[in-house]
């Protein structure tokens, strides 16, 4: 179903499940053995939500190779997508580490807020090693706030930093509910819009850097990502490429749900406002952490993302 103005959705259908396969990607990733990422709650929360595939897929019932019956490149095609979520999860992961404290590359912050947009089935408040005193933000729809805090609860999980939820959809005055919620603007912060921009029309991620930027004191620090694909994306090339989907019985069509078509990279349009940003494409982040680089597929309808960070002078 195509997207409307006012949409809404749980974390079974429409954008809501796009949430649950990538937190399906990093419980399977997290079992891997390069130990890229650690996310145990991902698995649980997946569980929770019940799309019977991703279920099977992070408990091992269905593994990689066997989705090579329903397509001959589709096991290829999962290992490469699981590969990229450890190394985007890592990507945003050491950005806040650095943001609110240091690393052991040297790094260092002194942020203690941190809002998470569209955070969905994030569980960076409860497993992350947030320095006393910090501040999690998190915004998604109300409904999606509410599942996973009920779900986290009833595992009897804790976050690790002082969680508050913002239940609003971020096309309503989020900005209004955040400070209500007890954000200081004039404290500097740590953005972070995952997985995001795709799923907003071109003005609507302009309006959200807008209020990014009003929000932000010196001192704060954003990281998003980037997909120069969405250009030139053909539906019908997505179409193909998510196929496996359908065939295993999920109902995404992802091409329905993306908002493609000409718009202003992130980076260009932080910088523009002061930010003092960095990237890395996605073939980068593979090779800096002893991935296997896949292949260039020029069939791929969203192209080489490049995952970007900064901070505001």
């Amino acid at each position: 179903m195509a997207r409307t103005d006012g949409d809404s959705w749980d974390l079974a259908s429409s954008v809501g499940a796009t949430a649950t396969m990538v937190a399906a990607g990093r419980a399977i990733a997290s079992r891997d053995s390069h130990g890229l990422i650690d996310d145990p709650f991902a698995a649980p929360l997946v569980r929770a939500v019940g799309i019977e595939a991703f279920t099977k897929m992070v408990d091992g019932e269905l593994e990689l190779a066997d989705l090579a019956q329903l397509a001959p490149d589709a096991a290829d095609r999962a290992r490469a997508n699981i590969d990229e979520m450890a190394v985007r999860t890592r990507f945003f992961d050491d950005y806040f580490i650095a943001a609110v404290g240091g690393n052991s590359t040297g790094a260092s912050g002194n942020i203690r807020q941190a809002v998470i947009l569209a955070s969905g089935l994030d569980s960076r408040a409860y497993r992350l090693p947030w320095p006393e005193g910090t501040v999690v933000y998190e915004i998604d729809q109300p409904e999606v706030i509410e599942f996973k805090t009920r779900t986290l609860a009833d595992l009897g999980a804790a976050p690790t930093a002082q969680r508050r939820t913002v239940p609003i959809d971020l096309r309503d005055d989020w900005p209004a509910a955040l400070q209500a919620a007890g954000f200081d603007p004039a404290a500097p912060t740590a953005w972070c819009a995952e997985g995001l921009l795709i799923y907003l029309p071109p003005e609507a991620q302009d309006r959200l850097f807008d209020n990014i930027a009003a929000l932000s004191a010196p001192g704060s620090a954003v990281a998003t990502e980037f997909v120069p694909g969405l250009k030139d994306f053909d539906p019908e090339k997505a179409r193909a490429a998510t196929a496996t989907f359908i065939q295993m019985g999920v109902n995404l069509d992802m091409p329905s749900l993306i908002y493609h078509g000409e718009r202003t990279s992130a980076a260009d349009y932080l910088e523009a406002k002061g930010w003092q940003m960095t990237g890395a494409t996605r073939s980068e982040l593979f090779a800096r952490h002893g991935l296997p680089v896949p292949d260039r597929d020029e069939n791929d309808p969203m192209g080489e993302i490049v995952y970007i960070n900064g901070t505001l002078a």
